[in-house]
């Protein structure tokens, strides 16, 4: 998750004096993605500091910013460097810069382009002029499943942490059957990969605006199974119903920094309304586990 790159200007091909000038963040990804699709191409690239966070998130989060784009003008003597004055940012960092000051304090203007890097070719090659289609943003199904490797191993990290502790409980209380660890584990991890495979995979036909609640029904439908099918005990049903449902309501809402779908204060108004009583229900959720396992 660190995974930058040192702000400043670097150079695709051989750049001269009237060469465009692209800005992007300083995220890795980003910044290999820019240099790919301009391949063979001569451009200077203005990497800013985002502290390695892509373009619109940090333009949401105030990083790819009036201020640091100014500064990194200054840092680089861009001035010095190109005779023109224009700067070509990514259309995702809007949120973050104000055209008219960039002007006022650097004398540089900036010009929009495409959503995405793969159409700046046509971009540049139509005379910096983007169609309908280069400044929408999709969230498609293949949109979505590609985000899904990086959430799926987060969540087995947490989830080997999770199988340590049950192991170590089995093992101080006393020696436990298979079943019953399975009964312990596999819902658990159901309502993991349900909050990072299936809300995403199924983000625009799941009820709610919410994503909070679009993790937790299908977290509750799956505890209401597992134990129904699995015949768990009172104690072993209570914590599926309280704590199932939480997980994959947690990691759902994780998805909103991935998503055209949120905005930074949709968000805070959601962790605010649902983070005190998703803990409670998680804790309740882990108590009556543990004393399924005391009582079993």
């Amino acid at each position: 998750m660190h995974y930058h790159i040192d702000p400043g200007l670097y150079a695709v091909g051989r750049p001269g004096p009237e060469s465009t000038v692209l800005v992007t963040a300083n995220y890795k990804l980003s910044f290999d993605q820019l240099r790919q699709e301009l391949g063979g191409r001569d451009a200077w690239l203005l990497v800013l500091d985002t502290r390695g966070i892509n373009v619109w998130c940090a333009a949401g989060k105030g990083l790819f910013s009036t201020d640091e784009l100014i500064k990194r003008i200054q840092a680089t003597g861009l001035e010095r460097v190109i005779t023109h004055r224009t700067l070509i940012l990514p259309q995702l960092a809007g949120p973050g810069v104000s055209v008219h000051r960039v002007r006022q304090e650097s004398g540089f203007r900036v010009m929009y382009g495409p959503v995405r890097a793969r159409d700046l070719p046509a971009f540049l090659d139509n005379g910096r002029k983007a169609t309908p289609a280069m400044r929408t943003v999709t969230f498609t199904l293949a949109d979505r499943l590609i985000l899904m490797p990086v959430e799926f191993v987060t969540v087995m990290k947490y989830f080997l942490y999770y199988l340590a502790a049950v192991v170590l409980l089995e093992v101080f209380l006393g020696p436990g059957t298979l079943r019953h660890l399975s009964m312990l584990t596999v819902p658990v991890l159901g309502a993991l990969l349900l909050g990072t495979v299936l809300v995403p995979a199924l983000l625009p036909w799941l009820p709610f605006r919410s994503f909070t609640l679009k993790g937790w029904l299908p977290g509750l439908l799956w505890a209401a199974a597992v134990s129904a099918v699995a015949g768990a005990d009172p104690w072993q049903t209570a914590g599926n119903l309280l704590l199932l449902p939480v997980l994959s309501a947690g990691f759902a809402l994780t998805f909103t920094g991935s998503t055209t779908f949120t905005s930074q204060t949709g968000v805070n108004r959601e962790i605010s309304l649902y983070a005190r009583p998703m803990a409670i229900s998680g804790l309740l959720g882990v108590a009556g586990m543990v004393l399924g396992l005391i009582f079993r």
